[in-house]
């Protein structure tokens, strides 16, 4: 009797994860319970290029002495040797204006005042910026070490590629891994029926940023990287996904994207998609269109887990 219960409590544990691993992670935010988050051994001995590309880099910043610190280090502690970092925060009074004080003289610069909102803060920050790669990193997400070289040699090798992204790894407050996405192959088709590009690991060229009109639009408060995503496709960008997990997207109870997901964020998304398809699709049309590209997913972090098991 005791044989035939632990026969079956295994059957049903099987069951459970191979329907886990049925279902895909991307637009997932919360996947699992907090474990310690580890990389592979080799993240951070990449080496630089040559010749570095400068490599501009904004944070905009609107109280989170909570997180900001760990978002610093995260690009600091790369040791990009050619690397211009600015920050701009939106006059914040939680102890983020010290925090950024202290870090001054690591910074290119950085900003304490009043501004219209993210892709307001956004636009200021990269005004400043002179470097040829060009990436925005949000007050409470980190980079994971060894990105900077990584992308700057990728970059180097491959001079047709105007942006690139990779995998990323969701945490919580406290640094602990909490779900993956682990992204198929580019496909451009999606970008006009859903954005699961993760931001913290997005990087362009100057060239292609200017093309596409050298602002973010600051009328999107939620979407403004998929709506310069589909304005990079529209100006002729060519996208990369690179097979490295790049950075840490981070989730907590203060974010913007808990709280304005289901008001600003679904009229933002439906805005591009009309633009994008000269409609505004059901959600089924959406489900549809998506579905293969969930497939290709669900195979890339198989093969991702079964290379780590």
């Amino acid at each position: 009797m005791l044989f035939v219960q632990k026969v079956s409590q295994w059957r049903n544990s099987m069951a459970t994860k191979i329907k886990r691993s049925a279902q895909p992670k991307l637009g997932t935010l919360n996947q699992h319970a907090p474990i310690d988050l580890v990389l592979p051994a080799w993240y951070g001995k990449e080496k630089f290029p040559t010749n570095p590309p400068r490599i501009s880099i904004v944070t905009p910043s609107y109280r989170q002495a909570a997180f900001i610190e760990r978002t610093l280090q995260s690009v600091l502690d790369q040791g990009y040797p050619n690397l211009e970092y600015f920050v701009q925060d939106g006059c914040s009074k939680d102890g983020t204006e010290e925090i950024l004080d202290r870090y001054a003289h690591r910074l290119s610069g950085w900003q304490s005042k009043p501004d219209d909102g993210q892709s307001n803060a956004i636009n200021l920050g990269m005004g400043r910026t002179t470097g040829e790669i060009m990436a925005w990193i949000n007050s409470d997400d980190i980079l994971f070490p060894g990105s900077l070289a990584y992308i700057a040699q990728y970059f180097a090798a491959h001079p047709e590629i105007d942006v690139v992204y990779g995998h990323r790894l969701l945490i919580d407050e406290n640094d602990r891994q909490i779900g993956r996405w682990i992204m198929p192959a580019h496909d451009d088709n999606i970008l006009s029926w859903a954005d699961f590009v993760p931001q913290e690991t997005l990087f362009w060229r100057r060239e292609i940023w200017n093309k596409a009109g050298g602002r973010i639009d600051e009328s999107f408060r939620f979407a403004m990287d998929w709506d310069l995503l589909v304005r990079f496709r529209s100006a002729g960008a060519k996208f990369a996904r690179l097979p490295r997990l790049l950075g840490g997207f981070r989730i907590h109870t203060e974010q913007k994207t808990s709280t304005a997901i289901s008001d600003i964020g679904f009229k933002e998304m439906a805005r591009i998609r009309e633009r994008a398809l000269g409609k505004n699709p059901t959600h089924v049309e959406i489900s549809r269109a998506i579905a293969p590209y969930l497939i290709r997913h669900l195979v890339s972090d198989l093969v991702w887990r079964l290379r780590r098991d």
